[in-house]
């Protein structure tokens, strides 16, 4: 009855487990819920105030499948702002969030057989995508601190490698890739002829160093690198479903024309608000990082004494990455009973590490409020010791 690739496809347990919290919330049931990876601020008011305008102004037709011009212009500008790198606008492209840019992505480059190194643990997106690309996804498994090297890359290849997915601050270790290997992992792209998809989505919530676009290494990597981003994390914008990619021309030329037989374009109104977001005010990225960073000291603190547990300290993004391997027995076999669990009795929602690829740990995003993660991190711990 159905399609092969739809009866491999699993369905994201990350989204199933945030439908269940919200749906407890709906009923009344207190639940905390540090399972989806959402900023709690509300989009800014300058951002907003140009959604306001875009609809008052009649922007609601259909704009270009890559995106209005304006966006990608102020794309352009912030590539060159941040990450030193030189784009034209024809080498930009919008997407329905990050995510479809990526799909889309996928699809461009990947034919049957074609493998995709990505490190675990991941976002499980990323791999099911590969497969619906007809592709095979080969996980390097790493070991904490969850640092991808060029080595680490290297005894995956074969002769079948196309693509390197880099994700930097990762989802779920908060983990950056070191300088030196981002170099060393661009000679060997370069030397062996493979594509890099870097999805740089966390890009400004760092906290131990500076992030570094992979693609501004050199002109050579960067005819090689196609750089996903959007406005969801940075600029609370989860809902409005914006965004992009730069890279060759030529690969980007073939997702516009993809995107014009999907879904054609984002959210015309949603556009004219990245373009306030990414070309306005600064100052609640700064307001929110700086929280995020409050609140990962607050949540490594609070669970740094537990001793049945362990994790690494994140370098960016907003989440915490715990093993759990020494709670779990006959009563709780897997991460995935242990979170069930935790959310049937005390009513906070995390994600098993079965979803991004590396069962026996939880992931937390403390991009909650001060007085849920309080709260949360009482019951956790609580849980822990009722065992």
């Amino acid at each position: 009855m159905f399609s092969k690739r739809i009866q491999n496809l699993s369905a994201s347990l990350t989204i199933a487990i945030d439908v269940k919290a919200k749906e407890f919330i709906r009923r009344g049931i207190p639940v905390i819920n540090l399972s989806v990876g959402e900023p709690d601020f509300q989009t800014p008011e300058n951002i907003k105030k140009a959604a306001i305008s875009a609809i008052n102004e009649g922007h609601t037709f259909y704009p270009s499948p890559d995106g209005i011009v304006e966006l990608r212009d102020a794309i352009v500008k912030k590539f060159k702002r941040d990450n030193t790198l030189e784009y034209d606008p024809s080498d930009i492209i919008v997407g329905v969030g990050a995510k479809e840019i990526l799909y889309n992505t996928f699809q461009v480059l990947c034919d049957k057989g074609d493998e995709v190194i990505i490190a675990a643990p991941t976002y499980n997106s990323f791999v099911e995508q590969v497969k619906l690309a007809d592709a095979h996804p080969i996980t390097i498994r790493l070991k904490p601190p969850f640092k991808l090297t060029a080595n680490d890359i290297k005894k995956a290849l074969t002769p079948k490698t196309k693509i390197i997915l880099l994700n930097s601050p990762s989802n779920p270790t908060g983990a950056m890739i070191d300088e030196e290997e981002l170099k060393k992992i661009a000679d060997l792209a370069v030397k062996k002829n493979i594509f890099i998809i870097s999805d740089e989505i966390y890009e400004k919530l760092t906290y131990t160093k500076k992030h570094i676009s992979i693609a501004s290494l050199n002109e050579k990597i960067k005819e090689q690198t196609i750089t996903a981003n959007g406005v969801s994390k940075t600029y609370a914008m989860t809902g409005w479903r914006v965004g992009y990619a730069a890279g060759p021309k030529k690969i980007i030329e073939k997702m516009k024309a993809l995107q014009s037989q999907l879904v054609v374009n984002t959210s015309s109104i949603s556009q004219y608000a990245a373009v306030e977001a990414l070309t306005g005010d600064q100052k609640s990225v700064e307001i929110m990082k700086k929280a995020f960073a409050k609140r990962r000291e607050f949540c490594i603190k609070e669970l740094s004494g537990v001793k049945e547990i362990s994790f690494e300290e994140p370098e960016g993004a907003f989440y915490l990455f715990i093993s759990i391997e020494k709670l779990l027995n006959k009563k709780y076999p897997t991460s995935s009973f242990w979170a069930e669990a935790l959310l049937e009795k005390e009513k906070v929602a995390v994600v098993p590490g079965e979803s991004f690829f590396y069962p026996g740990w939880i992931r937390i995003s403390y991009a909650a409020s001060d007085d849920n993660l309080k709260e949360a991190m009482k019951r956790i711990k609580r849980f822990i010791e009722k065992g």
